[in-house]
């Protein structure tokens, strides 16, 4: 995934509306396994983003 192609606040806001899901008790024990595994990819991608950005910023200060 390419970091100028990945939105960063989509991903923070979808990663909140899934919290709010998995701690409302209504929700099944299978969704919440299908959640949890949606948000280990946008923590993922989420984490590889701001170390591409971070990469960058690094190669600009040397």
């Amino acid at each position: 995934m390419k970091a100028e192609q990945f939105d960063y606040s989509k991903a923070l806001e979808e990663l909140e509306q899934i919290a709010a899901k998995v701690e409302n008790p209504e929700t099944s024990l299978a969704d919440i396994d299908t959640l949890v595994g949606r948000s280990r990819d946008l923590l993922k991608a989420c984490r590889d983003y701001l170390r591409t950005i971070k990469d960058k910023i690094d190669s600009l200060e040397n």
